[in-house]
Order: structure tokens, then sequence, then C-alpha cells
């Protein structure tokens, strides 16, 4: 028997033992994550793998995109092989490789496309693209089985700020999205600023839990003709206007105020602005993603403005917050159920937009 005639048939005993399922092989290499997963019918997370930059990354105060690049080629065929050992089952086992392929960083992002493309060759499996937005957003729909489109999602992490309503599943409307600084780089240059280091967000968290939030009357924007636009360059700013001023006084610097009132600033906007656009078109379901939809008072906040205004809340748990394989697989999942496959042309996209194929 020809090795075709030997994968048809490999196709054909999978689909008799399990009809109804559909297991996807998700890698995830847009940044400082190396990740891997196996997801059964985009809400089964199998296996969840990450390998992890980030104390590498801490020597320089930021990420190396060069080390970050050459890092993910060390680890990308660990995880995946350790991923598919969690799962219990073998690439033979697997309908689709779904992969990120962007935003990111380029060189990043070709180390998970070329190896998404290797095995999709080797193995004669079908190739999915996913972008990595997407795959934030669909993160929200593991742990939450009952959440199904449409609804808002609030994108919030170090390279995004994207109020998203999403119509259906990969189908997608920006309703708003920053001017300027993203809110997670936001938060590592004021978390720089006041000498926490890398990475800023989770350090300013921890840190403003022993401020006053209202102890420093930092601005909130707001930007004419755009209601559901952000800006947090003029928050960040402010901070380092006051900062600079508290040096120039000789008076001590509150670290904790500062860190709370900053925090404060910033999940004002983001919370005003998600339950304006839910309003103002009418959704009744809000979604966080995003590294920075771990952040302990935006969940908080962003909960007890849905309660009031009757608006059911979803977010999904720190782990999947942060740059993952999983929620990749999600989002692969229902981009397979849609029809899309992607040819050995795939190439990384690191500056692709959200609804682009």
């Amino acid at each position: 028997m020809n090795m075709q005639a030997d994968q048809t048939e490999m196709v054909l005993k999978k689909q008799h033992d399990h009809p109804e399922d559909i297991l996807i092989l998700a890698i995830e290499s847009s940044c400082d994550e190396t990740a891997a997963a196996v997801v059964r019918n985009g809400r089964d997370v199998l296996s969840n793998v990450i390998s992890s930059q980030i104390e590498l990354h801490k020597l320089y105060g930021g990420v190396v995109p060069e080390i970050a690049s050459r890092k993910h080629v060390e680890k990308i065929n660990q995880v995946i092989q350790q991923a598919l050992a969690d799962a219990d089952v073998t690439l033979d086992d697997v309908d689709a490789v779904g992969v990120t392929y962007g935003p990111g960083l380029v060189g990043a992002l070709l180390v998970g496309v070329a190896e998404a493309k290797a095995i999709s060759y080797a193995r004669n499996l079908p190739l999915v693209g996913v972008h990595h937005i997407e795959g934030h957003i669909s993160a929200n729909y593991i742990e939450n089985k009952s959440l199904e489109p449409p609804f808002l999602s609030m994108v919030v992490s170090g390279g995004h700020t994207h109020l998203v309503l999403v119509e259906d599943y990969g189908k997608y409307q920006i309703l708003g999205r920053t001017r300027d600084d993203a809110a997670g780089e936001a938060f590592d240059k004021v978390a720089r600023a006041i000498g926490l280091g890398y990475p800023g967000g989770p350090k300013i968290d921890k840190l403003a839990k022993e401020g006053n939030p209202q102890a420093i009357a930092f601005p909130r924007a707001h930007i004419d003709g755009a209601p559901l636009d952000f800006s947090f360059s003029g928050v960040k700013s402010a901070v380092l206007n006051y900062l600079n001023g508290c040096r120039m006084k000789g008076e001590e610097v509150d670290r904790a105020d500062v860190a709370a009132s900053f925090q404060a600033a910033v999940v004002d906007s983001i919370v005003d602005h998600t339950i304006q656009a839910a309003k103002m078109y009418h959704i009744d379901k809000v979604a966080l993603a995003g590294g920075v939809a771990s952040n302990s008072a935006l969940r908080e906040g962003m909960r007890k403005a849905c309660e009031v205004e009757g608006i059911e809340f979803y977010h999904p748990s720190p782990i999947l917050c942060t740059d993952n394989a999983a929620m990749i697989g999600a989002a692969a999942y229902y981009e397979y159920k849609a029809g899309t496959r992607h040819g050995l042309d795939l190439n990384a996209i690191p500056n692709l937009k959200i609804g682009e194929r």
C-alpha cells in the first residue's frame, strides 16, 4: 500500500473511532513563550505546555527579539513532544495543526510557523493559521463552556488594547483601540520608572494592593470623536512627571500609592469604555482577554461594573490570559470547522490585523 493510501486509511479509522471529535495540535511562539497544546473540540484542553523566557529577558528589562527567537528554536520540539505525551496522543490522532502566524515578533513567529508547516507536510495534516488576538479571545471558551457569540471582548495585553465585538466564531469588529501605548506597555514603563523591573504588570498589581488608589489624581484620557478608543501615553507621562517633581522637590515617593493610583486610572478607562460599548451595541456579555486580563484590579472593576449593568462577565484563568497554545487550539478549531486551511506558503505576519486571512 502506498503512503497516500496509508494516510487515507488512517484518517478514515480516526473518523470511525471518534466521529464527533476534532483534535488540534496547537503551537504558539509569538513573543517569549514557546507553547504547545492538544485541544479537543475547541474547548477541552488535553495538554497545555508553556516554556517561559521571563527569567532570561529580566536581565535586559524587556523582551530581546533575537534571544527570544533562538530560545524558541531550542524549545519548540520539546514542548510539542511534551504536549502530545501529556495528552496521551500521537500525531496519528491529530486532525489538524493550528499555529499563531501574527501579530508578534517576526523571528519568534517564524519558528512556530516553520514547525507547524513541517508537521503538516510530513503527516499530511491540514494547517490552520491563527491570529494571536483571536486566540486570546478564544481562551474564554475553554473555561466557560456556555459562552457563545455574540459578545464583547476587551483584549488587554503588552502589545494590544482592543475592544472587539465578537459577532460570530471567527467574525470580529474592532470598536475601539489604543491610539498610542498598549495598557501592558504602559504598565511595564511605569514599573521601570518606580524601580520594580520587568515584567511590570504583575509587580504593579502586587504593590498596588498596599497603596491608596485615590492618593494621586492621574488623568483618564477621553478622545474627541472616538469615545471607544484608548490612550495611555498621557497617564504614563503624568506618572513620570509626578516622579520627577518629587525628586526635584526632595519629596519621598510612596511607590505603592503611585502604583495603585496609576493602576486605577488605567482600569477606570478600560472598564468605562467597555461598559459604554456594551450599552451602545446592546451586548449583555463581556469577556476579558490578554495578559493584563489577569490583573486583579481590572477583574474586580469589570466584575462590579457588569454586575451593576446586568451584564454577564467572563474571564480566563491567569494561565490562559498570558500567551499559551491552548487558546490557539480553541481558535484553530473554529477556523477549521469554518473551512480555513493554509498552504505551505503560510508566512509570519508581524503586524497582522484581526479579521484578515
